[in-house]
């Protein structure tokens, strides 16, 4: 049998039929359908009239930003000072930061939760700090990767250029490194972000009682509730599409930007 690009496709494209179209179509079967399997739309609007939904949309919402911040802040200076330092095993100090995500997660979280224990006492009196922690603990080198990644591969003679055209290391960092750099920035807040708002199981194993968008769709199904489960999923799905889509847009803007430079 001779190899072509087309029939080097069909593994993917049976893939991507079973695994996303087919799933994708169930989804929209449910989402858009009554227990009768009749046509119908309330299930969206019994999710956007439903305090508890919105409710737990915006905490999710403020879960995700509050840890997405979290991150940024303690990824950035990390990744800089890796990526302009002169070691030479960076990438083993690099592994050190992936390490602990080879590691079983529930054993990691319980072991986090070990140390929230000594240092709170009770875990259910700080719900979203606990939240917070965990989430960052989890998605830290997330963040930490792809902005090392792109400041690494940042050419030096830019910044060399700023210095001579008379900038400081302030000057130069703010106008050339960080406009360089949001690409970097802009995958780590999308591989934050997005888990941040359903990884559920982190707030779980923490004993924190509220929820987010993860455990909400999962309630719905536990219950048999597929319909409302699917529309929930939906439009979290349509959530995501539109945040993939504003990020996309702003790091080819910022791609350009960096062209012209």
């Amino acid at each position: 049998m001779k190899f072509t690009r087309k029939n080097l496709c069909i593994p993917y494209v049976v893939y991507l039929v079973l695994f996303v179209a087919l799933p994708l179509i169930v989804l929209f079967y449910y989402a858009f359908t009554d227990g009768t399997g009749q046509f119908t739309v309330q299930n969206l609007t019994g999710f956007f009239t439903d305090p508890n939904a919105i409710g737990t949309l915006l905490y999710s919402f403020a879960v995700a930003i509050v840890t997405t911040a979290v991150c940024l802040l303690l990824a950035y200076p990390i990744a800089y000072i890796l990526a302009m330092s002169s070691l030479k095993r960076k990438s083993t100090v690099i592994m050190i930061f992936v390490m602990p995500m080879w590691i079983n997660f529930s054993l990691r979280i319980t072991a986090l939760k070990e140390v929230l224990t000594v240092l709170e006492g009770n875990l259910a009196m700080y719900p979203f700090l606990n939240a917070v922690i965990g989430m960052t603990y989890d998605f830290l080198p997330f963040m930490i990767l792809p902005i090392y990644t792109t400041i690494s591969k940042l050419d030096g003679a830019l910044r060399e250029a700023a210095m001579d055209l008379g900038a400081n290391e302030r000057e130069t960092f703010l106008r050339v490194t960080l406009p360089l750099s949001m690409p970097g920035i802009m995958s780590g807040i999308s591989m934050v972000f997005l888990p941040a708002m359903t990884n559920y199981v982190v707030l779980d194993m923490l004993y924190n009682s509220t929820y987010i968008m993860g455990s909400l769709i999962g309630s719905y199904f536990a219950a048999y509730n597929w319909h409302g489960g699917s529309m929930i999923a939906l439009i979290l799905l349509a959530i995501i599409c539109l945040f993939t889509l504003l990020t996309d847009d702003d790091q080819g803007e910022v791609q350009r930007g960096g062209a012209l430079l």
